[in-house]
């Protein structure tokens, strides 16, 4: 015996309540106001800690005092001085070693067989932390400006470099094969399909490199140097002041924050459609 179900179709649709205060939190304010508090709290238990002798002084330091060493150099102009040096040896370091890596990346995809003879010796440069260039590249280009920038390209670049080929390998053969039939050349196929492919995942390859850009800077001016960040934080170590190391630390957390930022913008600007992609829209 089988049973029919009758559906009133002209009942209401039955609505799901929103979870409001789930959805505020998640929203822009909402995070930054969460991301705020717990910045607060962490600071907050650190100087109670500190206050209180649960933890040393000397070992961990306290924000309070690193607060009063950030205004002691920014009141002698030392802390614009060093952070000025480190950014634009960061800055440069990062947009040459990205130009030079993303352009050779891409160049590799005009001829497969050259990809294929290099390919072993850039996976050989790779996986060699960058960082035990710097002694030959401080020998090479002195102690200067020059040495911190070449070690910061020699981080940057080769991630660029992989970056761009690999994406450039990815780029869709179907639509290459389609050009091609209909009297495209390499060249047309390289800039209207290649490159347009290429161009979100070289913009996405500059939030790393920003990170490398600034590491080869600081680790430059940790072998030798007269000013920067890492010089103000290599010698503050050397004396045991921990609360000058932190706020140079911290400069440097904020630097890096700020690009961050400035790169996000950019995306934004030349790819506002991979924006739009990834925005999902939640109608209950």
């Amino acid at each position: 015996m089988t049973q029919s179900v009758s559906i009133d179709k002209s009942a209401p649709a039955r609505r799901v309540p929103k979870a409001r205060g789930r959805y505020a939190l998640d929203s822009g304010l909402g995070r930054s106001l969460l991301q705020l508090a717990a910045v607060i709290a962490f600071f907050a238990i650190w100087e109670g800690a500190a206050r209180l002798g649960w933890v040393s002084n000397f070992l961990v330091g306290s924000p309070s005092k690193i607060l009063a060493a950030l205004v002691r150099d920014m009141q002698s102009q030392q802390l614009f001085i060093d952070t000025g040096y480190t950014l634009f040896e960061a800055i440069l370091g990062f947009v040459f070693g990205t130009a030079v890596g993303s352009v050779c990346g891409l160049a590799l995809w005009y001829s497969p067989f050259v990809a294929r003879l290099t390919e072993p010796f850039i996976v050989a440069i790779n996986s060699v932390p960058k960082i035990a260039f710097a002694p030959i590249v401080i020998l090479w280009f002195g102690t200067g400006l020059i040495s911190k920038v070449a070690l910061a390209i020699s981080l940057t670049a080769i991630v660029a470099l992989i970056a761009a080929y690999e994406a450039a390998k990815d780029a869709d053969p179907d639509l290459q094969a389609l050009l091609v039939t209909l009297g495209a050349n390499k060249n047309d196929v390289f800039m209207k399909v290649v490159v347009p492919f290429t161009l979100p995942y070289v913009i996405s390859t500059f939030r790393i490199n920003v990170g490398f850009g600034l590491v080869g800077a600081v680790v430059g001016e940790f072998i030798s140097s007269e000013k920067g960040l890492g010089h103000m934080i290599f010698t503050a170590s050397s004396l045991y002041d921990l609360n000058t190391v932190w706020a140079g630390l911290f400069v440097l957390m904020a630097i890096g924050f700020v690009l961050y930022f400035l790169i996000d913008l950019l995306e934004r600007k030349l790819l506002p459609w991979r924006q739009a992609s990834n925005t999902t829209t939640l109608k209950v």
